[in-house]
């Protein structure tokens, strides 16, 4: 038929792998054109089928004549032109907050990002066509991470410390990361499959229920030491847990508790208790402001994930139960997070 070209075979299958897998759009139609052309169909049909103007055909026709088929195979030199106020855009979202162009509000939203766009620049869009330029710029709507602003100025010298510690251990002697940590009966609620378009629900008791579990990851181990759960993270948790750790690791001529630097930790209760107890127990404090510091938190983390995200206890007695099983089940030993932590180096 008038117009058509006569593809090889080579050709028909180079033509036929970009069009179905080349990744770049422009291309793939570029070659569905040339096989379409290549069956004899018309311009006119080929029009109808690909939504396009006969000047595009003749020209895609016409590069096919002068090159062959390699001009699919070339770079694309079509540049797409970024708006202007997509680059201004993209830095309030990354450098700036709504409160320094006056604003009360502490985080950007796409609606505030078009009011402000037209404040200051007169372009008019809607919050939808801000919401997909920012999709487009590779910014998504999710919570950020928090992280601790304060640094303790002694943070090197306390960990130089605690390493020496650890480094020159007496047989005799043996070292714990200690910490508490929370149950509550009010499920945490965490990432799940659900279907698309569908939200799964978690049934909460509605009265929340608190308990604290105090707990020790033994150094030299990797034993985890668990004292029954308490109503209050106070320091009569605390000393009761020494005293289980005295009683568990009686074989032992000292222990050394290294822990966070909680209040209660520190407090006249504790320094009475050492005063009397000092010869068996020695507690050492970690950096403020740095759990990373304390392998026993990733300890903490696997029980969050794996027991009370979505939890569907109905009493507290359930949950502590499920916890103190999951504990049972890995015997209590967490020698891989000891050996991933920062300090085993």
């Amino acid at each position: 038929m008038q117009g058509s070209i006569q593809l090889t075979a080579e050709e028909r299958k180079a033509a036929l792998k970009i069009y179905r897998g080349s990744g770049d759009a422009r291309r793939a139609r570029q070659a569905h054109l040339l096989l379409l052309l290549d069956q004899g169909l018309s311009y006119r049909t080929i029009m109808k089928l690909l939504f396009c103007s006969s000047d595009w055909i003749v020209g895609i026709k016409r590069q096919y004549q002068e090159s062959g088929i390699a001009f699919l195979c070339e770079p694309s030199t079509d540049q797409a032109v970024v708006p202007f106020w997509h680059v201004i855009v993209a830095g309030w979202v990354r450098e700036k907050t709504p409160q320094d162009f006056g604003y009360y509000r502490s985080r950007w939203t796409a609606a505030l990002l078009a009011e402000l766009l037209q404040e200051k620049h007169g372009i008019r869009v809607s919050a939808e066509t801000m919401r997909r330029v920012l999709h487009r710029l590779g910014f998504v709507w999710r919570r950020p991470r928090p992280v601790v602003g304060p640094t303790d100025p002694d943070y090197d010298q306390k960990l130089r410390r605690i390493r020496r510690l650890l480094d020159n251990l007496p047989g005799d002697e043996v070292a714990v990361f200690q910490d508490e940590v929370d149950v509550n009966l009010n499920p945490r609620i965490g990432s799940q499959w659900m279907l698309r378009g569908e939200q799964a629900e978690v049934p909460t008791p509605g009265n929340n229920v608190k308990r604290y579990l105090c707990g020790s990851l033994v150094w030299g181990t990797g034993t985890l030491l668990l004292s029954p759960p308490g109503r209050r993270r106070n320091a009569e948790l605390f000393l009761e847990h020494l005293d289980e750790l005295r009683s568990r690791l009686r074989g032992y001529r000292k222990i050394h508790v290294i822990c966070d630097n909680a209040a209660f930790h520190d407090c006249r209760k504790v320094h009475e208790y050492l005063e009397q107890w000092g010869h068996r127990i020695e507690i050492h404090f970690l950096p403020k402001y740095a759990p990373e510091t304390n392998p026993i938190e990733r300890v903490w983390w696997h029980l969050h994930e794996t027991i009370t995200r979505n939890h569907r206890c109905q009493s507290m007695d359930e949950l502590i139960e499920q916890v103190y099983r999951w504990f049972r089940d890995n015997n209590n030993y967490f020698d891989e997070v000891r050996n991933n932590h920062a300090l085993a180096a």
